[in-house]
């Protein structure tokens, strides 16, 4: 089966996007009537965007355990494993801590909240307990792989599959048997994958237009100081530390990397999980980028479950937001905290429902301020969240590429290619890298 080519699949999803976005705020502005709002927006449109969401969900359990078997058995040395994940987990604690100290910095310069009427917009909120550091270590063992993997908890299904992996490397004969069965597999389900990114344009085009139809722009002016503060600090995290990392630690060109981030990126915002985009992401990171397997299928699901560069972001200008609401000055110490406590917690709620206002909520709880502030955010919270999610993803990307070039393992004709990833560009690169007769 052909692979559906790249360059007119992405203008298919950006053509998509925005015509939900334009289609959504028109319904949404000229008021829509009971039966548009119960049998398009309510009907079609969730049905459509809903399974377009759970084909994504479906195949990111079978997707990320194959990809890793395959990938930890394709490692000649077992100790580049442990290499690999200190480095990625290195550089997605600082890439969060960069992208705090980014939203402390503007939030402070802005001062959103100064003179806001929380009257107007208050809603009742109550925040969830997060779970201590020291359980979060404890359920990183699974006591039931079957369980983890029927509940979707990655980093249980990741330390289940890195242990499997070694288990197979470590098997001789019988081991490359299994071995073989997983390839097999691994191609199989890659297939299904492609299969669900033909349908990628109807499916954002549905979640786009209910999201917009429901949210408006109106919930944006009551609150356009924070939005805006946040949305340039995504820009800046985007277009600004992830391109220079790029140059300074992998000597790759940032314009290329952006350029084929265009799936991914609509697929993030579109669905606002990063965990949803997992197979778009390891498609376009080893196909489209050049990074091997044995790294993308590593570095890929654990970016989706640690990596919150976005969500560390919403929490720095959020507590400054909040603070000026309340007319609570900060200290250096507090803002301190806030970093520690935003980069650290990105680790340590990764499984917890919710990510986003569990950190949150400990974030606050740090520096003394009230927890029903974060009723007065809720209401924009949506559209944030489908932006923030895009930093991460496109995070999780980059920082795949750093270290698989730190390791030797990025093909750098791949990620130079502008048509990489499709048919004809996989064949040619195949003819030019097969060994002469």
């Amino acid at each position: 089966m052909a692979k559906p080519e790249p360059n007119h699949l992405t203008r298919q999803i950006v053509i998509a996007m925005l015509a939900g976005i334009v289609l959504g705020v028109s319904l949404n502005q000229l008021g829509t009537a009971s039966w548009i709002q119960l049998f398009v927006i309510d009907g079609v449109l969730q049905v459509v965007g809903s399974v377009f969401v759970a084909a994504l969900k479906m195949m990111v359990v079978p997707l990320v355990f194959v990809s890793l078997v395959v990938g930890v058995t394709a490692l000649s040395d077992l100790k580049a494993l442990g290499r690999i994940g200190i480095k990625a987990l290195s550089l997605y604690l600082a890439t969060t801590a960069i992208a705090v100290i980014i939203a402390l910095t503007l939030a402070g310069m802005v001062g959103p909240g100064e003179g806001f009427d929380a009257g107007s917009t208050a809603a009742s909120f109550s925040g969830k307990e997060a779970p201590p550091l020291t359980q979060v270590l404890i359920n990183l063992m699974p006591t039931n792989p079957v369980s983890a993997m029927a509940e979707g908890n990655m980093l249980q299904i990741i330390v289940f599959a890195l242990l499997f992996g070694m288990a197979v490397t470590m098997s001789g004969a019988r081991g490359k048997h299994v071995l073989n069965f997983f390839s097999d597999l691994d191609v199989v389900i890659m297939h299904m994958v492609e299969w669900i990114m033909r349908l990628a344009p109807y499916g954002v085009f549905a979640l786009i237009t209910r999201t917009f139809a429901t949210q408006g722009l109106d919930l944006l002016l009551p609150l356009a100081a924070y939005f805006l503060t946040l949305t340039v600090a995504l820009a800046i995290q985007l277009f600004g530390t992830y391109p220079l990392l790029l140059r300074l630690l992998g000597s790759l060109n940032p314009l290329t990397f952006l350029k084929k981030m265009r799936d991914p990126a609509a697929f993030a915002f579109s669905t606002a999980s990063s965990g949803a985009t997992i197979p778009v992401t390891l498609h376009t990171v080893e196909h489209k980028m050049g990074v091997k397997n044995s790294i993308a299928a590593f570095t890929v699901p654990m970016g989706a479950t640690i990596n919150m560069d976005g969500t560390a972001m919403m929490q720095g200008v959020a507590t400054v937001f909040i603070a000026n609401v309340y007319g609570i000055d900060l200290s250096m110490t507090d803002y301190l905290l806030v970093v520690l406590t935003a980069t650290l917690a990105s680790v340590g709620t990764a499984a917890v429902p919710g990510v986003g206002l569990v950190t949150l909520t400990m974030v606050l709880g740090q520096v003394g301020l009230p927890v029903e502030g974060i009723a007065l955010i809720i209401g924009v919270d949506r559209l944030l969240d489908m932006m923030r999610t895009t930093v991460n993803v496109t995070g999780d990307c980059a920082i795949s590429c750093i270290v698989a070039k730190s390791e030797h393992a990025l093909d750098q004709s791949v990620f130079n290619d502008p048509d990489a990833g499709s048919t004809e560009s996989d064949t040619r690169h195949s003819i030019l890298t097969s060994p002469s007769p």
